[in-house]
């Protein structure tokens, strides 16, 4: 007779149910079903007139109506939805029965509630007197109490519901109990209890949810200064909020014009059942170094946080308003999007907005002049802008090579590599606002006299005074060089002292100027030069990058030929992650605001399987454009060069985030065709959504000012673009061409009203953000599908809960097979039990081909206006197989590659062994086998025989970037 679950009814009441939840007396909150009512009530009538049939079909017809009633008087209390608890239902309930003239179904129906409440007052009661037959003491500030047992157990159990009873609330008590002691501390004991369940997440993803929320109870109890349940927070937001922010504002974090926003409607706006949302490794990531901390009220000598999860959307939501118009209404928009995991902003952004100095941006490109002046500026901005958690990006080609004449002293220029010492300190010495490292990357075009020795700068061998083992590098390599290398030419190496103009110049322009003083060279006209085999530069690129993972592959001509912006200046550089390619100059630094769509969240299923949903993709993309807009105008800029430009310009960096999980629901393969049309598809419906929102913010704000000339005023679409670079380059371009979209609406929409940003869209490495909201990261394909992850919160379990899924629907998750999956470092290939198809749909990023990537990649290229944080796996690396590798990437048309990380030989041994063999059933076929069962259609030339798989030993023992390095810039 109590609320049971069931099928909603038909009735337009029933039809809002959605909007409503429902509190459970445990505290949980579960979704609003009218049935419940309805069998309920339906219950207590039978109890009081008996089983036959007139009364049965009597029960049926009251029933429904008076459960429309109840729906009615519920909706009227609360109109605009929300968590209602069940105390309140069964109130309503009565009031109904009573009000229908029905006494003796009420009547039931009271002695019904208040036999359950007996019932349970006495299972409290023994719970109660067990416990104390083993009572435990616990102490908090200097009292000594008993441990609350019976919370503790309520606490457990309600952190396990919801989660198909994939957790085991008694197993983590016991677990908890086991460590324990009498006169144990009440912050002891809310650390051990998160502590027994993260240990399990390993057997299910279900115990990272659930120690999310054990977590969240003490975060709870720190920030609110007392115990609050889950079910507590439906009011206790509203009330927090405010004071949150007048804290906030009082200890001089927050920005004081917060206080003039109606406080009151945006606590009231705060969804407590987005807590839930977490998993353990997205909630202790933003306890540890997002939320805001009081360093002046300390609590036991300890800085204390005061923010809690949905107050902290909130905080940044509000900072992104600040300049609308009607601030409350936009605020509230762009909480919905945070909270509901649609689209994460970048971590600056999170960090700071709504602050004091709200510095928002992600990426600082620079280009570095040659003079001391100059120089030094470029380092002391380097400092400034790391500071508030800038990543960096300088363009270093312009500074003069070793030998050069300097005509003030009359003396020898020392070359670029002793400067490149001191920028590597600076990143060391100036960190990120104290919650990351500051990270910094250096590029340096390739035909620059001193690029042999920047090749080096990342060894762990030769004169230490001349390496930087903290920074990041890159090559800068135009076309030419490139075109030499496959038609096995020569190259000339140059001082811009000598050459000061190839720094500006690209395409067919660059090749007659350089041409030019290469004849010069010939002539003797100049003295400083150096002419070696293309391929012999182009091997120790590889090379060097396969012992050092440094310099990065980036291509300078795509860059800008197919640049928006390159009517008005040249790109000289990428940035720290090489997703973001923009106009630099001695006056201008070039600087990019990021976000992420998570396109898990924008997947319907259809007919039993899933696609994009492209009318809530298109409210996405709109909505997270002008949050990203709004933070150029709102950004706090250390530098006044990267104001000038940012406002001039006005670019953004639209990413994505959740591709290889959207993958995974789809049920395809990373390393199969139909993966690389989802990529392109996908790509193609995010960029044109961007665009299209762009353009109507330009409709609304009006265009950016160095619009005129553009390639979008000329009426080239990004994809149109690859046109120019075939052109300029003269060959040498084979991408995909397909279109699916109607980008000639978009054409005619952009020639009436022009765009808002320069740049739209850029996919960003998003390691942390995704670790936030629990998804895959950016376009990365599965690490492994079990392992540990470290980063600067910690070490984390992380286990892939689409293959937990499948596993468990074919009765194969077991001990057996976690000991296996760790075993094979989270590799299905070797375990035999596992079905051929699950070994395609889950094969790690060392068991597919790297073309897959590339060619994935390309695809998405064509629709970018920016770039994109192209990460390559290999496993059984080899100089042929690097160079194919990335050649194929120049021809395909990527503007950036990002890290190089190949397997360690230690890893790739272990699983050529024999293993398994409590898992052995006969099996046919292989992961090799679901790996070039549909090969990418590129040249022969390019396309390796067979395909890199586990098993196959990598050419040396080095692990380049690891993964899980919390020094690695890529992991933060």
């Amino acid at each position: 007779m109590g609320l049971v679950t069931g099928s909603s009814t038909a009735t337009p009441e029933a039809g809002r149910a959605a909007l409503y939840k429902v509190i459970r007396r445990n505290g949980s909150v579960v979704s609003f079903e009218p049935s419940k009512i309805t069998v309920a009530m339906t219950k207590a009538y039978l109890a009081a007139h008996g089983n036959q049939s007139a009364a049965s079909a009597r029960a049926r017809e009251l029933t429904q109506q008076l459960t429309d009633a109840v729906m009615r008087a519920l909706m009227r209390v609360k109109p605009e939805g929300g968590a209602i608890h069940i105390e309140e239902i069964q109130d309503q309930v009565e009031l109904a029965l009573m009000r229908s003239g029905e006494h003796e179904v009420a009547r039931a129906y009271v002695l019904y509630r208040e036999k359950r409440t007996q019932e349970r007052a006495a299972q409290a009661k023994t719970a109660k007197e067990a416990d104390q037959e083993s009572i435990l003491h616990v102490v908090e500030d200097g009292v000594r109490k008993p441990l609350d047992l019976l919370r503790l157990r309520e606490l457990i159990k309600s952190s396990c519901e919801g989660l198909q009873g994939a957790a085991d609330a008694d197993l983590i008590l016991k677990a908890t109990l086991k460590d324990l002691y009498d006169g144990v501390s009440a912050k002891e004991v809310r650390k051990c209890v998160v502590l027994a369940a993260r240990q399990y997440i390993e057997k299910d993803p279900a115990y990272s949810f659930v120690t999310a929320r054990l977590l969240l109870d003490s975060i709870r109890f720190e920030i609110l200064g007392e115990e609050a349940s889950q079910a507590d927070m439906a009011t206790k937001y509203a009330e927090y909020f405010p004071k949150f922010i007048k804290h906030g504002i009082k200890i001089g974090l927050l920005n004081p014009e917060l206080a003039s926003f109606d406080l009151q409607r945006l606590g009231e706006a705060l969804d407590h059942t987005r807590d839930f949302k977490f998993g353990f490794l997205g909630l202790q990531t933003l306890y540890d170094r997002y939320f805001l901390i009081d360093r002046q009220t300390t609590a036991n000598g300890a800085d204390r946080r005061f923010e809690l999860p949905q107050a902290f959307f909130m905080r940044v939501a509000m900072g992104l308003a600040l300049n609308e118009a009607d601030r409350e209404a936009r605020a509230i928009e762009f909480y919905q999007l945070l909270s509901s995991f649609d689209f994460m902003s970048s971590t600056p952004t999170l960090f700071n907005s709504a602050t004091h100095r709200s510095q928002l941006s992600s990426c600082y490109l620079t280009t570095v002049a040659d003079d001391l002046d100059g120089i030094y500026e470029a380092i002391k901005e380097n400092a400034l802008l790391s500071k508030f958690a800038g990543g960096l990006g300088n363009d270093w080609t312009q500074v003069r090579a070793m030998g050069s004449h300097i005509k003030g002293t009359n003396g020898e220029s020392q070359g670029v590599v002793p400067f490149l010492k001191v920028v590597n300190d600076t990143a060391v010495a100036v960190n990120q606002g104290g919650k990351r490292k500051g990270a910094v990357c250096t590029y340096l075009e390739s035909w620059h006299l001193d690029v042999e020795e920047f090749l080096e700068l990342r060894k762990n061998t030769g004169d230490d005074r001349r390496r930087t083992h903290d920074m990041n590098t890159a090559n800068w390599i135009p076309d030419l060089f490139m075109k030499r290398v496959m038609e096995n030419g020569t190259w000339t190496l140059f001082s811009p002292a000598d050459t000061p103009d190839l720094h500006d110049l690209f395409g067919k322009a660059f090749e007659a100027k350089y041409t030019e003083y290469e004849a010069k060279a010939a002539r003797g006209e100049l003295k400083l030069f150096k002419t070696i085999q293309a391929t012999t530069l182009w091997r120790k690129m590889l090379t060097m990058l396969f012992e050092t993972g440094h310099p990065w592959i980036t291509f300078k001509d795509p860059c800008n030929i197919r640049s928006p912006q390159s009517h008005v200046g040249v790109v000289h550089s990428s940035n720290l992650c090489t997703e973001i390619t923009l106009n630099t100059s001695e006056t201008e630094i070039a600087v990019c605001n990021l976000g992420s769509v998570n396109l898990v969240n924008h997947m319907m299923e259809v007919d039993g399987g899933y696609v994009l949903d492209h009318a809530k993709l298109q409210k996405t993309v709109r909505t997270a454009m002008r949050m990203l807009d709004n933070v150029i105008d709102i950004n706090y800029y250390a530098v006044k060069k990267a104001r000038t430009s940012n406002l001039k310009h006005r670019p953004v960096g639209l990413g994505i985030m959740g591709f290889q999980d959207a993958l995974h629901m789809m049920r395809t393969p990373y390393a199969s065709q139909d993966a690389m049309e989802f990529a392109d598809r996908s790509m193609e419906a995010v960029c044109y959504y961007a665009y299209w929102a762009s353009t109507e913010l330009a409709e609304e704000r009006g265009r950016y000012s160095s619009y005129k000339g553009s390639l979008w005023d000329r009426g080239i679409m990004p994809h149109e673009s690859l046109k120019l670079l075939a052109d300029e380059r003269g060959g040498y371009v084979e991408v995909d061409s397909s279109v699916t979209m109607d980008w000639d609406a978009l054409k005619d929409r952009i020639k009436i009203h022009g765009m808002r940003n320069s740049n739209c869209v850029a996919i960003a490495p998003t390691a942390t953000i995704s670790n936030i909201i629990g998804v895959s990261a950016c376009i990365e394909p599965n690490y492994e599908n079990l392992f540990v992850k470290s980063n600067l919160s910690g070490e984390f379990t992380v286990i892939n809960e689409h293959l937990v899924d499948d596993l468990k629907a074919r009765g194969l998750w077991d001990e057996v097979m976690i000991a296996d999956l760790k075993y094979f470092d989270g590799a299905l290939a070797r375990i035999d039990r596992i079905p051929d198809d699950l070994k395609a749909n889950y094969a790690t990023a060392f068991e597919m081909d790297p073309l897959w990537l590339v060619e994935a990649a390309s695809r998405r290229q064509k629709w970018i206006d920016q770039a994109q944080s192209l990460n390559i796996y290999m496993a059984g690396a080899s100089g042929k197989k690097l160079d194919e590798l990335y050649k194929m990437a120049w021809k395909r048309g990527l503007k950036t590659t990002y890290y190089l990380r190949t397997l360690a030989a230690t890893s790739a041994e272990k699983s050529t062994g024999k293993g398994g063999e409590l898992n052995a059933v006969p099996s046919s076929g292989g992961i090799a086998q679901a790996v070039s069962a549909a090969p990418i259609v590129v040249p022969a030339a390019v396309v390796p025989t067979n395909p890199a798989v586990a098993g196959e030993l990598p050419a040396t023992d080095m692990k380049f970037c690891s993964i899980d390095n919390p020094d690695c810039e890529a992991c933060q």
